[in-house]
């Protein structure tokens, strides 16, 4: 790290003093009963790693403090909180390595995470501070699951399930990356085991479908990107049954496809090894081979069998009858399909899909086209790039002639409707939430069992149910706390079961003999964090209605795109829920989304303590100051996008700040004073008009978050003011006032130091531009001999072609290329060029 220069502001006496400040006095705290409209914004609140923060974090928190910062200089009474997402396997993980209890580390890991966001002079009202691992938050956790389980929104129940060897749990989907887990990126298996779900499908859509999961996303500002990811998961699919028998059999086949039109070209039926009806229609002669894939299949995991590239199967011996071609399909059990799309079955058509197509060409089935391309082909299918599904319909009698998609599409669903062969359905990808963990670090689950293996909830004044100490947190199959002693306390079960008894929901005959010991996943605590903030020390319930009316909906949400469907979903789901039994008044958590990109390595790499080169921001501080680091990471480039970290541009940006608190040291006047030179009033005109644009471009990038592009027009005018002599007090406190949201420690001593302020500037009103002075009342023109570029100047704006180009021919750098010839042509281009041909 470089010295700063000897002559530059004192930024550790500074920094400190200020931040000292704004503690004591709770300057950023938002109160309830304010009158000033209410700003609710709000960052992803942080898992405490042990790794403290690195300069990645700080960007998204800085975005959020200069917009905090700007809307309470605007009149707004702003929310902006911080807290800890501290539960979770990256804690137990850290912990079983170690041997030292998670809950210890994780109370460590917090101090040194909430020392280095007050090191950065972030506006959080530390007085709403929440931690979702301690019995204060997650009381109410359990009584969200409590909630959803009144409401038949929770549930238990068999099912395949990801599982991580290497973690000892159960992952979900979204938690499944190519087949690995995301967390310790090992393989990951499928196994059945009795889970906890959360009913999430419920609200897919509603009935006026303006509030649904998808609907939903129409009313919301967030990033297309995102919107879109979100609807991808969900997955709607509109499409038709189709009924087809099963020849000597009362078996009936019911297959989905969003193709329909292209049945005249069915030739196979293929069933997911989970469907109950494989073992059904699956002949003698066939079970052996049948029963052999199914075992090779449920080793693997659903991610594992669509990604692969080979087609497998078995035949069941059995055939389905399609009226349309007349045809006997053979019908196969194949990993590729799953149970929970659509039916469970699907029919091939290999003509026109595919997957159909490679599967077909595997076991030398038929393959029939029934649609000519746009160029006219109607040859044999038999290469995988003539397969298409748009075009105009052939050998499909009524459809004959039709356009495929257009036409066809609709005509067949009719027919198969009219004559009972099929029926329109909408369907959906996402599957319910599974929430069970077998894990300790987590929040215990509100449930406990009778000795017939019957589940009961808690009554709710057992809650919080909380997280014994005496466990063994090494991971062996199932959660450490089946092992706690204290967790199944014989006495407290039976004080449980007397209550389950007298309100008659456990019968007199059966026995209280352990607590549920699975925990939840993490993601439900923070599915909801959003509305303890508005309401943090209430002991009476979660958040009170007229708190989450007031506060809620969250105005501006910050944080990265890697939540798009685990955290953002979950979240718009408990809103949704919320709303839907008349807790709150709105159905959607965040009106406003925005991603921070990724800040990389100097050597342009994702920044990985393996590589070596994650830059710790104690180290910036220290070096250069909380307002440097500030100010480097919103000018590093477009918030939105990836870009590498340069140590050497973070020393330019503390060279602004600089030369900004040099400006202040100047000589200070009254602005229009009497100063009998015309110069000195022309440079405070123009300083003037370069102020109110520098106001009307940061006011408006701040809003449009092109804060890189704020800082380049502060720059700017740094530099002209260390032009002048003296500057006007004006000027001077405008100028701090804007700056205040990007380097507030050194715009306060600024304030209050040298314009001699007594109260902080934090609310203080945002300045006004003035239209007048943003009229430019000088142009620069640029003059070229002969084509090449010579020199340039500014003039006043009314000045004459004449004067213009008399001006041109009296600067020293054009005179002697003038010289050298005579000048044959003059060229003017009014406000930009002037040019001279010389021969």
């Amino acid at each position: 790290m470089a010295d700063i220069d000897p002559k530059s502001f004192d930024h550790k006496t500074i920094e400190k003093k200020w931040q000292k400040y704004w503690l004591k006095n709770k300057t950023f705290r938002a109160p309830d009963d304010s009158k000033k409209e209410k700003y609710y914004v709000l960052d992803m609140f942080p898992y405490p790693s042990s790794a403290g923060l690195h300069v990645g974090h700080p960007l998204g928190y800085t975005a959020t403090d200069i917009m905090s910062r700007y809307l309470r200089m605007n009149g707004k009474n702003v929310l902006h909180p911080m807290g800890w997402d501290a539960f979770g396997l990256p804690a137990e993980n850290y912990a079983i390595k170690t041997k030292v209890h998670p809950e210890k580390t994780t109370s460590a890991n917090i101090e040194t995470f909430r020392r280095q966001i007050q090191d950065l002079g972030f506006t959080y009202d530390w007085d709403r501070e929440v931690n979702t691992c301690v019995p204060e938050y997650y009381k109410w956790t359990q009584w969200f699951f409590a909630f959803l389980y009144k409401n038949n929104l929770a549930y238990r129940k068999d099912a395949p399930v990801n599982w991580c060897e290497s973690c000892q749990t159960v992952l979900a989907n979204e938690q499944v990356v190519n087949g690995k887990c995301e967390r310790c990126k090992n393989d990951v298996i499928q196994k059945k085991l009795e889970q906890w779900f959360f009913r999430i499908t419920d609200f897919i859509e509603d009935d006026q479908k303006t509030s649904g999961l998808l609907s939903g996303l129409e009313k919301i500002d967030w990033p297309n990107s995102t919107k879109i990811a979100q609807m991808n998961w969900i997955g709607r699919q509109e499409g038709i049954n189709i009924f087809y028998d099963v020849i000597d059999s009362s078996e009936k086949i019911a297959t989905f496809t969003k193709y329909p039109e292209t049945n005249f070209g069915a030739t196979f039926i293929v069933v997911a090894p989970e469907h109950p009806i494989v073992s059904k229609i699956t002949t003698p002669e066939h079970k052996k081979e049948v029963e052999k894939y199914l075992e090779r299949t449920f080793k693997m995991t659903e991610l594992q069998r669509t990604e692969t590239t080979e087609k497998t199967g078995a035949f069941t011996g059995s055939y389905a009858f399609n009226p349309l071609n007349k045809k006997k399909m053979p019908i196969y059990v194949a990993d590729f399909v799953l149970a929970h799309y659509g039916t469970g079955m699907v029919v091939g058509v290999p003509g026109h899909d595919e997957r159909d197509f490679e599967f077909a060409k595997n076991f030398d089935l038929e393959i029939i086209r029934v649609m000519k391309t746009s160029d006219g082909d109607i040859s044999p299918v038999t290469k995988l790039e003539q397969v298409d599904h748009e075009g105009i319909m052939m050998n499909s009698e009524f459809l004959n002639g039709m356009d495929a998609q257009k036409e066809a599409k609709k005509a067949m669903m009719d027919s198969m409707e009219k004559e009972g062969m099929g029926k329109r359905v909408v369907f959906y990808n996402l599957r319910d939430w599974l929430v069970s963990r077998q894990r300790y670090w987590g929040a215990p689950i509100p449930i406990v069992y009778d000795d017939a293996g019957n589940h009961y909830l808690l009554p709710e004044d057992e809650l919080p149910v909380k997280l014994p100490t005496d466990v063994d947190f090494m991971p062996k199959g199932e959660s450490p706390l089946a092992k706690s002693t204290s967790f199944h306390d014989k006495k407290e079960l039976e004080r449980i079961e007397k209550k389950l008894k007298k309100s008659g929901d456990l019968s007199n005959e059966r026995t209280i003999v352990r607590r549920e010991s699975d925990t939840m996943d993490t993601f439900v605590c923070s599915s909801w964090y959003m509305f303890r903030f508005m309401d943090p020390n209430n002991t009476k319930e979660f958040a009170s209605k007229e708190m989450m009316k007031k506060w809620g909906p969250i105005d501006l949400y910050v944080g990265g795109a890697e939540h798009t469907v685990l955290h953002l979903l979950y979240a718009r789901f408990f809103t949704k829920v919320l709303h839907k039994y008349g807790y709150i008044d709105y159905d959607e958590p965040f009106q406003k989304l925005r991603h921070q990109g990724m800040i990389l390595g100097e050597d342009g790499q994702k920044m990985s303590k393996s590589i070596g080169n994650v830059i710790n921001p104690d180290e910036v501080v220290n070096a250069f100051g909380a307002d440097t680091l500030r100010c480097y990471e919103m000018f590093m480039g477009p918030f939105h996008q990836k870009k590498p970290w340069s140590m050497g541009a973070v020393e330019g940006v503390r060279k602004f700040l600089d030369r900004t608190y040099r400006v202040f040291q100047k000589s200070i006047t009254p602005l229009g004073s009497a100063r009998g030179d015309d110069e000195l009033r022309i440079t405070d005109k123009n300083l003037q008009s370069l102020l109110h644009k520098t106001i009307k471009i940061v006011t408006e990038h701040i809003q449009e978050f092109r804060f890189n592009t704020a800082l380049s027009q502060m720059m700017i005018l740094t530099n002209e003011l260390t032009k002048s002599e003296s500057v006007s007090r004006e000027i001077l406190e405008k100028f701090v006032l804007i700056l205040a949201p990007f380097a507030p420690h050194l715009a306060e001593e600024l304030w209050g130091e040298v314009l001699g302020h007594k109260e902080s500037l934090t609310y203080e009103p945002w300045p006004k531009y003035d239209e007048k002075y943003l009229v430019e009342e000088s142009v620069t023109y640029v003059v070229q001999v002969n084509g090449k570029l010579r020199g340039d100047f500014t003039i006043e704006k009314t000045a004459s072609q004449e004067e213009v180009i008399a001006q041109a021919k009296t600067l020293e750098k054009v005179k002697k290329y003038l010289e050298e010839g005579k000048i044959v042509k003059e060229i003017f281009v009014p406000e930009k060029i002037v040019g001279f041909v010389v021969k």
